[in-house]
């Protein structure tokens, strides 16, 4: 199997590019992110037509999870249990499905905005909920795959000190991240170590040209799931404007090979 995760940053508006990526890598399951829109918004006649099943999860224009695959496509579940509400809302931030044996999440971590904003604190609650849920799942075969708003490492951010007072660098982002991956492995670091290894570059002033990224996108799995990775690798020509990608997301795709 060939999975990936991507933050697409509107799915609408990268349809193409979603379908090029999928054939050019032969992916079987890719969990996107930030689709932006709801399911019957979403043109997704291209993918089907392909051979993918789509499951989707959007309320409005933001945040908003989807798994397409081609191998399967049960068992889906919106939200894990205990998932946090912000401002009352339970966002679109969380899709589980079961794909040829494997239960992949696609997950949007909150970004948190700045570190006294009510949605840091709403962040941390979100990864501690996810943290208690997933617990219950890592004797199967499972990928929390996504988009984690959060740099474990300073290597995983291009330059620390001008997030002194930001989020995703914050030590308690970083502990409740590490309290996910207690449970679970970073399968991708292995292969695609660092420094300077990203998955996401701000459009601001050439960030993807001068390598100003963070590494944000993550695939994390259960012993079952971390014992079958073979490779990894990120696919930064997607994101890069000099190779002629049409609109490129602000985020490169991850990808992850497994033994059957």
């Amino acid at each position: 199997m060939r999975l990936a995760t991507w933050n697409v940053n509107s799915l609408r508006t990268r349809i193409d590019r979603v379908e090029a990526l999928l054939e050019r890598h032969d992916i079987d399951v890719l969990a996107v992110q930030e689709t932006k829109a709801r399911e019957d918004q979403l043109p997704l006649m291209g993918l089907q037509a392909a051979g993918y099943e789509v499951a989707a999860l959007g309320h409005d224009q933001w945040n908003g999870v989807a798994i397409i695959s081609r191998v399967g496509l049960t068992d889906v579940t919106e939200g894990f249990p205990g998932m946090p509400a912000f401002n009352d809302k339970h966002e679109a931030r969380a899709l589980g499905a079961t794909c040829d044996g494997v239960r992949v999440w696609s997950l949007y971590v909150p970004n948190g905005r700045k570190p006294d904003d009510p949605h840091y604190a709403y962040k941390l609650e979100w990864l501690a909920a996810l943290r208690a849920a997933s617990q219950e799942w890592r004797d199967q075969p499972t990928a929390l795959v996504g988009d984690w708003n959060v740099c474990p490492y300073d290597e995983d951010c291009f330059d620390p000190s001008q997030f002194t007072k930001s989020t995703h660098l914050t030590q308690p982002e970083r502990d409740a991240f590490f309290a996910v991956e207690g449970d679970y492995a970073d399968v991708v670091r292995p292969h695609c170590p660092g420094p300077e290894v990203y998955t996401y570059w701000d459009y601001y002033r050439q960030r993807f040209e001068r390598n100003r990224g963070l590494r944000i996108d993550f695939v994390l799995g259960s012993p079952t799931f971390a014992d079958r990775v073979t490779g990894a690798f990120i696919d930064t020509d997607e994101r890069n404007p000099a190779q002629g990608t049409d609109k490129p997301s602000d985020h490169a795709p991850v990808v992850v090979d497994l033994t059957d």
